[in-house]
């Protein structure tokens, strides 16, 4: 009888911990068992021959439902979409396979990624697995949900105005929104082109690191893609400090109303920041009101959609919820100039946000400005206000796990860079967590 090596055990392990779980947390909507099986064997005999294609190989990684997996269904959380069946791997897929990475399954989300619930009518209510009473956040719902249960240790998720970092922020592990462009977006089934980006969740900054570094790069069918600089690396390193380290807080966060584990943890975070070398100062960002903003983007995003959705919609209305169905109803019955408006004040904001970055490493604020809240209450209308900056930007954008009160939700603290100091703000993370 053959012994399974520690791949193919972690992979069972995982497994049978989504048997366990799933029809109580519906975290995963499709498996590929019998593929992820196979390619943990094929792993764990490179690692015995000393032939391992690096710091991925034989890491276990799950996929958002609206990133082509091959072979397995790619709903984007859409009722009328659960029978499509994606033909080919994602661009982002295709590469963690080539370094090895072992590829478990679609992760639920909320229903077409607007929304940060990820309380899917078609696909069930997504647990938190820290309080499974509890919204793990959205749209990524199903990507923070899978890293904080421990059944894997990588998953790629979306962001549209902080549907990766809003779901780091309620589950406790950490979220990067890499530069826009920075990823390719083949094999996605979009939201909004402008907005929507390829990110990552992870249960360290060293997984958010090697995966990124993987996924990076333009390709030729993507137009919304682009090379970084000639010198860009990730260039992430454990252990640099926090010394010379200049963070800037954004004068703007008096108008985000926070809850009081929030505004605590931020306050908490701050003064580590100090206490380790790093200087603070506040930073005004001209024009920046959080809630105009976000309801701009928003705005965008629902017409986007709508333009995107609409011969599915007319298909198979009964295939979108309402709720979902009237978002995009709202798109379609903008105005020209409303929508005009909302395009102008997110590339205004945008460089002014990019302004205010010279100078300081990176800026600093809460993730969202509530911890995770329970299913079925009210939906905190402000949940975006301190994620879609980054999105108007174009920036990277990483959500720290923050610990609260004991035995309490953690919060999330948001670092923002400039375009293409991913790996800086990595660092400065890893350094700032690491002092707590």
């Amino acid at each position: 009888m053959s012994v399974s090596g520690p791949v193919e055990q972690r992979v069972r392990e995982a497994l049978a911990r989504i048997a366990d779980v799933n029809d109580q947390w519906h975290i995963f909507v499709a498996l590929d068992a019998d593929r992820a099986i196979a390619d943990a064997r094929a792993s764990d005999a490179r690692h015995d021959d000393g032939r391992s294609h690096g710091a991925l190989d034989g890491v276990l990684v799950a996929i958002k439902d609206n990133i082509d997996v091959e072979g397995l269904p790619s709903a984007a959380g859409i009722g009328a979409f659960r029978d499509r069946t994606a033909e080919a791997d994602a661009h982002v897929v295709a590469r963690l396979r080539a370094a090895g990475a072992i590829i478990l399954g679609k992760l639920n989300m909320h229903e077409g990624a607007l929304g940060a619930t990820t309380d899917n009518p078609f696909f069930g209510r997504c647990a938190n697995p820290l309080a499974p009473d509890r919204t793990p956040g959205g749209s990524s719902g199903g990507s923070a949900a899978a890293v904080a249960a421990g059944i894997v240790p990588l998953t790629l998720g979306t962001d549209t105005m902080g549907s990766v970092r809003i779901p780091a922020a309620y589950c406790g592990v950490w979220g990067l929104k890499p530069t826009t462009g920075l990823v390719a977006q083949t094999g996605l089934l979009h939201l909004s082109w402008t907005l929507d980006t390829i990110g990552l969740l992870a249960d360290t900054p060293a997984h958010l690191a090697a995966g990124l570094s993987l996924i990076a790069g333009p390709v030729n069918d993507d137009p919304s893609s682009h090379a970084p600089p000639d010198d860009w690396s990730v260039g992430f390193r454990h252990g640099n400090g926090l010394t010379g380290v200049v963070l800037g807080r954004p004068t703007a966060l008096d108008q985000v109303a926070l809850e009081p584990a929030v505004a605590d943890a931020y306050a908490a975070a701050l003064a580590v920041a100090e206490e380790g070398g790093a200087a603070v100062q506040p930073i005004d960002i001209p024009g920046w009101q959080p809630g105009k903003l976000r309801r701009a983007g928003l705005l965008a995003v629902e017409a986007e959609g709508a333009f995107l959705l609409a011969d599915a919609v007319e298909r198979d209305p009964e295939g979108f919820s309402p709720e979902f169905r009237g978002f995009l109803d709202y798109g379609v019955r903008a105005s020209a100039a409303r929508l005009a408006g909302s395009y102008h004040l997110l590339r205004d904001i945008g460089h002014a946000a990019r302004q205010a970055l010279n100078g300081v490493d990176a800026l600093v604020l809460p993730t969202a400005p509530q911890t995770a809240f329970r299913h079925g209450a009210p939906v905190p209308v402000n949940q975006a206000d301190l994620t879609a900056l980054a999105n108007a930007a174009g920036c990277p954008a990483l959500s720290i796990p923050w610990p609260t009160e004991p035995g309490a939700l953690p919060a999330g603290i948001q670092l923002v860079g400039a375009p293409y100091s991913d790996g800086h703000l990595l660092s400065i993370g890893a350094a700032l967590r690491e002092s707590v």
